[in-house]
């Protein structure tokens, strides 16, 4: 998943004769030339450099939810209106250097990142700010980076549904305190889960009786298994590597008399939906 989002064209330094994009004879002498001899890096000093890239990363993220949520607002006024424009991509176009495509991934960013804080405001005893200042956009920070944003805007409402459902889960299970670092945890979690799910398969012409009847017992085994699934996020939350969750989930699937590998195969289903979850396991 990428971190950096991607650029208005216009907040970017245009290219100049020295910075053409090739690779010149300049550009030769230096690769070939012998680098002047550096210090041995100590390890105090890498993680201080490691540090301060976390905190452009992080700077990076949040301002895509600081975009997001500008372009929300600002679509919703119809702010191209007042000045002039005939529609949203004329006016970022103009306004920003931007082309028709970016102008409408931006929007695909900001509808993405509002069906996700909707979902989480309607959560169990949580509350979202909701304005255009520095409350809101931090309301809208989860971390997640731009492409992430786009990858699910087409499936918002699955994204939002699968954070409505877990943090429900979370909070009658009573395992788990709803904070904020859960809530993003959660979050985070459901967006990478859509975004490796297979598509819908498309649909399958009639089959005889006896592949029908096949079929409708391996749905029914699949549906039991997301069940037990579910049972088992309330234990082990989807924030939790597999490795962590077998911790977890170890003692009760011995209890229950159920193969460890199985519990972790229906919890990886719960979360994914996709039944090759399943595979050489349960199925």
């Amino acid at each position: 998943m990428g971190f950096a989002p991607e650029l208005p064209h216009a907040l970017v330094r245009p290219a100049g004769p020295e910075d053409d994009g090739v690779v010149g004879e300049h550009d030769e002498d230096q690769e070939h030339g012998v680098e002047p001899a550096r210090p041995p890096l100590t390890a105090a000093r890498a993680r201080e450099m490691t540090a301060w890239l976390r905190e452009a990363m992080d700077d990076v993220r949040r301002s895509v939810a600081v975009l997001a949520a500008r372009v929300r607002d600002a679509h919703a006024a119809r702010v191209w209106a007042p000045l002039g424009y005939s529609s949203w991509e004329s006016y970022c176009g103009t306004e920003f250097g931007i082309s028709r495509a970016q102008a409408y991934r931006l929007l695909d960013v900001a509808r993405a990142l509002a069906a996700i804080d909707d979902a989480v405001a309607a959560g169990p005893g949580l509350s979202r700010v909701r304005d255009t200042g520095s409350a809101g956009a931090a309301a809208l920070d989860y971390g997640l980076s731009q492409r992430a944003l786009v990858d699910v805007s087409s499936r918002s409402g699955d994204v939002a549904e699968l954070i409505t459902r877990r943090l429900a889960t979370l909070a009658h299970s009573g395992l788990q305190a709803l904070d904020e670092p859960t809530v993003r945890a959660v979050v985070r979690q459901a967006v990478r889960d859509i975004r490796t799910a297979p598509p819908p398969p498309p649909a399958e012409p009639p089959a005889g009786p006896t592949v029908a009847a096949l079929r409708r017992v391996v749905d029914d085994l699949a549906a039991s298994t997301h069940a037990i699934g579910e049972l088992m996020l309330e234990v082990a939350p989807a924030y939790l590597s597999d490795i962590e969750a077998a911790d977890v989930l170890a003692l009760l699937c011995d209890q229950i008399g159920e193969p460890l590998e199985h519990g972790l195969a229906a919890r990886r289903y719960a979360m994914s939906g996709d039944r090759r979850a399943l595979h050489g396991t349960v199925l």
